[in-house]
């Protein structure tokens, strides 16, 4: 029997409701027909049909076009201390028991895909980067916090500093302001440089927190740079957008004869080539700042290449529905490039991290630009984000990442 119910009323269309009964999380603005206006933004509130049956409880706010982001739905839960403890322990039982070894440096939070909106926390050796894009999950992240670094304490892992990266402008979208910063906790440090070291498939990074993109490095490839790292002995590679330079090392501890990193960013470039040189790789790595695009236009223009390997990891091209053609666009022409730089039999290992671009558009890109470039795509592997950005298979924004490695003949 549930307890007593103590929330404002929130009753919602039978579009939303039937949405939430598949188990999507989020009511839409223009989904709700009344609700008890005895709330503040950020606050708890109980979802019910026009039949007045419940269907959950999430975080409202006003600001957001995403109202309310459900948390449960269980009538007889108590939205207390513990309730999120339990959340941040299935959290972190959950990286413990897939990644193994790679705990160390992994996605501990995932938002919705732990039930916690709105929150990201990436755990970079002793130091955990967090972002918080929900209001209802801000206004409770100092307990959080101090939550997850005791049950990290527990299970053997030490917190030196937490550090916020909330410099993002979506935060707007919440009515939250935007900055960055270090966590003032008992036991935790704000006086720390901003960089930390961190190991992955066997190959040492400089992550800068503070500065870098996102919260410093994209842990969710972690699993494809080791499939690139596999079929990479004894070849000439092209390494496109590299960033932090991590495909690109990835293939030289792989045992590729030579590879060519290249990023716009300069900034990127220096620390790619810091992390070159730190593994021992500068040998066999080359930097080179220069945009993508302009690049392979210059080459496919000379229709020639040195490369029998090219890796295409570029930025999301889309982050709404509004530009998915564009998007679509954008791939096809940096993907046609390469196919037709690579000699056959040559390997391309190509991506999107964008929720928009769906799968199903990325293979239909893929398809198009091979016959555009008349060849055959003999795919190699598959892949998505690594489990510690678990898909939800009821929330489609939680599966973003499409991961492909073809052979073209």
């Amino acid at each position: 029997m549930a307890h007593k119910r103590n929330y404002p009323v929130a009753v919602i269309t039978a579009k939303a409701e039937k949405s939430l009964r598949s188990g999507h999380p989020w009511v839409y603005f223009d989904e709700i027909l009344s609700i008890d206006d005895s709330y503040e933004n950020g606050d708890i509130v109980d979802v019910f049909s026009t039949k007045n049956r419940y269907l959950g409880s999430g975080f409202i706010n006003d600001n957001s076009k995403i109202r309310i982001r459900i948390i449960s739905r269980n009538a007889n839960d108590r939205f207390d201390d513990a309730f999120f403890e339990r959340r941040l322990r299935y959290a972190v039982d959950y990286r413990l028991s897939v990644m193994g070894d790679d705990f160390s440096s992994c996605r501990l939070i995932f938002g919705e895909a732990d039930m916690l909106p709105g929150i990201t926390v990436d755990k970079f050796e002793n130091v955990l980067v967090t972002q918080s894009l929900c209001l209802g999950t801000d206004k409770i992240k100092d307990m959080l916090f101090s939550k997850l670094v005791i049950i990290l304490r527990e299970k053997g892992f030490e917190t030196d500093a937490i550090y916020e990266r909330n410099d993002v402008a979506i935060r707007k979208l919440e009515g939250l302001e935007e900055y960055k910063g270090f966590f003032k906790g008992d036991g935790l440090r704000d006086d720390l440089d901003g960089n930390v070291i961190i190991t992955e498939n066997g190959i040492k990074y400089n992550v800068d927190y503070m500065n870098g993109q996102k919260t410093g490095f994209f842990l969710d490839q972690k699993y494809n740079r080791k499939a690139v790292s596999k079929i990479a002995k004894g070849k000439r590679v092209l390494d496109c957008f590299t960033h932090t330079g991590s495909f690109g090392l990835n293939a030289a501890m792989g045992g590729a004869e030579y590879v060519c990193s290249v990023d716009i960013s300069a900034d990127a470039i220096e620390m790619a080539s810091k992390n070159a040189a730190m593994n021992g790789l500068d040998n066999i790595v080359e930097y080179k700042c220069a945009n993508v695009f302009d690049m392979l236009t210059e080459m496919a223009e000379k229709g020639k290449s040195d490369f029998d390997f090219i890796i295409l990891d570029p930025p999301a091209f889309t982050k709404s529905r509004a530009t998915v053609k564009n998007a679509i666009r954008g791939y096809k022409e940096i993907n046609l490039k390469a196919m037709k730089l690579l000699p056959r039999g040559g390997y391309l290992a190509t991506c999107s991290c964008s929720h928009f671009m769906k799968d199903e558009l990325f293979r239909q890109m893929l398809d198009s630009a091979a016959a555009d470039a008349g060849v055959s795509l003999r795919q190699i592997e598959a892949r998505q984000q690594g489990c510690d950005h678990p898909v939800l298979w009821n929330v489609p924004e939680t599966d973003y990442l499409k991961f492909y490695i073809f052979q073209v003949v």
